[in-house]
């Protein structure tokens, strides 16, 4: 290895840089949770109410109820529809595993349908096939992936036509819009996952559900908190689900600064559009539909692209595959009974899918030496 390869390797980009993200609020958070830890009101309280109320402005909802994470967001939008045990649910097996695997803790049926391969959401075509086989779904799950709406029209008027409710995991997804509308307006709930690495993360689990109306609401208040709407009196059986008083906190110092975060990600990608012209890759391709993008992670497909992913880690840069197996093929669903081509969109994007550094504390000299790197790599 020579000394200039020495050099370079000895660089490193981190996929996400939390320390750079948080250095310039440091003072005003710990200020914060000094604050909570003197009041001693450490579950649930007015920091939480606060921040319910901020969200609920933001994603232009007129309801939003904290609890522990996306995931459970996700399982208390299905306890409030009264999804039952042997139900079925639709969705999408390229996501996170937490959207299939809370339909299954609530005891419903995974019903897959594959994805459109330019924004890796849900195809309308193809959910539309699988209603045609599959007419018991009573819940569709459309995931914005990756800060991207889902081409939510078709979707919508498919649920109006079969009397089926909708399910928006925008957990990626906070602020971004569709034909200018926020995601989470267009269901009937919404669930956000304030996992650190999103645009507004905690420092630890947090979530959010949104709902439109207020029976909903009030149903999914009350089964975040073992589905009490009186304490020791108990109209549902819910889950403990609270949001903590320090998360909240946090969230609320970091929420004044999402549309910042936002802008950042947004600029990032749109150099990192640049600067990969000419390179056998697939930066994003955003259709108009989707309005407003927020880039919770920059995606490209890539040929050889486990061969990249190494070469970039040999030259300090992080990078990470979202996802590496469809969730058809995943063995806890393999009773399902899905097997390998049955979803070849889903299938191809998990080997051809990387995910680059985007976050707004970049610096656009690391950009270049990303892209710089990819260059190289398929010279």
């Amino acid at each position: 290895m020579s000394s200039s390869t020495q050099q370079l390797s000895a660089r490193k980009v981190p996929l996400l840089d939390l320390k750079s993200l948080h250095e310039p609020l440091r003072e005003e958070i710990l200020a914060e949770i000094v604050r909570v830890v003197d009041s001693q009101s450490f579950i649930m309280g007015e920091d939480v109410a606060r921040l319910e109320k901020a969200i609920a402005a933001y994603c232009h909802v007129p309801y939003a109820i904290a609890c522990a994470s996306g995931t459970d967001a996700l399982y208390l939008a299905l306890l409030a529809l009264g999804i039952q045990h042997g139900d079925r649910v639709l969705t999408t097996p390229f996501t996170f595993f937490a959207t299939a695997g809370a339909i299954v803790r609530a005891g419903a049926i995974p019903v897959f349908a594959d994805i459109d391969p330019i924004t890796f959401n849900l195809a309308p075509e193809s959910v539309r096939e699988r209603l045609r086989h599959h007419p018991e779904v009573k819940v569709i799950i459309p995931v914005h992936l990756f800060g991207g709406s889902a081409d939510m029209d078709p979707l919508l008027e498919m649920a109006r036509e079969r009397g089926l409710a909708v399910i928006e995991d925008a957990a990626q997804a906070i602020g971004a819009e569709y034909k200018g509308r926020r995601v989470m307006t267009m269901g009937d709930v919404g669930c956000l996952s304030f996992f650190p690495s999103k645009n507004l993360g905690a420092f630890g689990d947090a979530g959010m559900v949104t709902a439109l109306n207020d029976d909903l609401a009030g149903r999914l208040a009350a089964l975040r908190v073992h589905g009490s709407l009186k304490k020791y009196y108990h109209e549902w059986v819910g889950i403990n689900s609270r949001m903590d008083s320090l998360q909240a906190a946090v969230l609320r110092v970091k929420f004044k600064y999402l549309d910042a975060e936002t802008g950042g990600r947004q600029k990032n990608a749109a150099r990192y559009c640049d600067l990969l012209q000419g390179a056998p890759v697939n930066p994003p391709v955003i259709p108009a539909y989707q309005s407003r993008h927020v880039y919770n992670q920059f995606v490209i497909r890539c040929p050889r692209r486990d061969e990249l992913k190494a070469y970039l880690a040999q030259n300090g840069i992080s990078t990470e595959v979202y996802y590496p197996l469809s969730l058809s093929l995943q063995k806890c669903f393999a009773g399902l009974g899905y097997r390998e081509g049955d979803f070849p969109e889903s299938e191809r994007a998990s080997r051809e899918v990387l995910a680059l550094p985007v976050h707004s504390a970049l610096p656009p000299a690391d950009q270049e030496y990303v892209a710089g790197c990819i260059q190289r790599f398929y010279a």
